[in-house]
C-alpha cells in the first residue's frame, strides 16, 4: 500500500489513543487487524483504501475464517475495519464503508457438558466423613436441586432460604435480577444436616456456606472442593459447578417438556439462551435412535 493509506491508518490508531480515549487493549487490537488488512491489501495489488471493496472484505474475512480464527475475533476484526472507514469518510478521503454489510460466520455453540441421572446420583450419594464434606454436599445437592450459578451460591444469605417451605430466593443474580426457586428435598436435608454443624465462629456471618475460618465462603473455593471431592470419592470425570446447573437443565426439561418453566428457574433474560437444552435432549434422543432402530445403524 502507499505510505498515503499506511499514515491514514497511524492518523485512525490516534485518533483512538487522544480523542476517543479507548483502552490500551482495543488500540492494540485494532492495529493488529489493520495490520492484517493492511497485508491482505498488499497480497491483492491494493493500494489505496477506496480501492477496498465489499467483495475484498468478503474474501479476507473468509479467509481469516477458513484459517481457524473464531467467530468472535472475526466479529471484532470487522468491528475495527467500520471504524476505520468511518473516520475515513469522516476525513473525507473515501465515501463508502466496504464493511458495512458484510458479516462473520456463525458461531457455533458448544452444547454445554451434562451428567445423566445415575451419574449425578453417584456423585451426590457418596457419603461425608467430615463437617466439611457435610457442607460440600449441602452445596453440591443445592447446586443441582435450583440450578444455581456459582456465584448466586456462595453469595446465598441464611436469610435467603427457607427451609420450611422449601424456598430459596437468589437476590444477585447475573444482571441483577432476583427469582425465587424451589429446593427438592435432598438438599433441603443435607441443609438441614448442614446448618446443624455449622461452626459457632460463623454466626456472626450471614453466608449460608462458610469455610473453618467462620468466612463466607469464595467461588475458587467451591471450585477445588468439588474437584477434591470427584477425585476422592473416584469420579472419573472432570465435574465442575457449572455441571450441575446444566445437569439440573436437561433433566428437568427432559422430563417437563416446559421451556418456559426452565428458562425461569434458571434466570435467563431470553429464552433462545435456555433452547441450548433442547438440543441437548435431541441429541440423546438421536443417540438412543442410531443405537437402537435397526436401520439406523451404519454399516461398517
Amino acid at each position: 500500500m502507499d505510505q498515503e493509506a499506511k499514515q491514514q491508518i497511524l492518523d485512525f490508531i490516534q485518533q483512538l489513543k487522544v480523542e476517543r480515549r479507548s483502552s490500551e487493549h482495543t488500540v492494540k487490537s485494532y492495529q493488529r487487524d489493520l495490520q492484517r488488512l493492511t497485508e491482505f491489501c498488499i497480497n491483492n495489488s491494493i493500494n489505496k483504501w477506496v480501492e477496498l471493496s465489499q467483495e475484498s472484505v468478503l474474501k479476507h474475512i473468509a479467509t481469516r475464517h477458513r484459517s481457524g480464527i473464531a467467530s468472535a475475533s472475526l466479529q471484532r476484526e470487522l468491528s475495527a475495519i467500520r471504524s476505520f472507514y468511518l473516520f475515513l469518510i469522516k476525513a473525507g478521503w473515501v465515501t463508502e464503508n466496504p464493511a458495512q454489510y458484510v458479516k462473520a460466520p456463525k458461531q457455533v455453540r458448544k452444547l454445554p457438558k451434562t451428567m445423566d441421572v445415575d451419574q449425578v446420583a453417584g456423585l451426590l450419594d457418596a457419603g461425608a466423613n467430615s463437617v466439611l464434606e457435610i457442607r460440600d454436599v449441602a452445596m453440591f445437592e443445592l447446586f443441582y436441586s435450583s440450578g444455581l450459578r456459582l456465584s448466586e451460591l456462595s453469595a446465598l444469605d441464611l436469610r435467603d432460604v427457607d427451609l420450611q417451605d422449601q424456598q430459596l430466593n437468589v437476590l444477585k443474580g447475573k444482571g441483577g435480577k432476583s427469582r425465587r426457586l424451589p429446593i427438592g428435598s435432598k438438599a433441603v436435608s443435607a441443609l438441614q444436616t448442614w446448618l446443624a454443624v455449622r461452626p459457632s465462629k460463623s454466626e456472626s456471618e450471614t453466608a449460608v456456606f462458610t469455610s473453618q475460618r467462620g468466612s463466607r465462603l469464595g467461588n475458587r473455593s467451591i471450585q477445588l472442593r468439588l474437584k477434591q471431592w470427584c477425585i476422592k470419592k473416584g469420579v472419573a470425570e472432570s465435574v465442575h459447578p457449572h455441571m450441575l446447573r446444566h445437569s439440573f437443565a436437561t433433566h428437568l426439561l427432559e422430563s417437563s417438556q416446559d421451556l418456559r418453566a426452565v428458562q425461569e428457574l434458571l434466570g435467563h433474560e431470553n429464552i433462545s439462551t435456555t433452547q441450548i437444552y433442547t438440543q441437548l435432549d435431541f441429541q440423546h434422543l438421536a443417540d438412543v435412535y442410531d443405537n437402537a432402530h435397526p436401520r439406523a445403524k451404519k454399516v461398517e
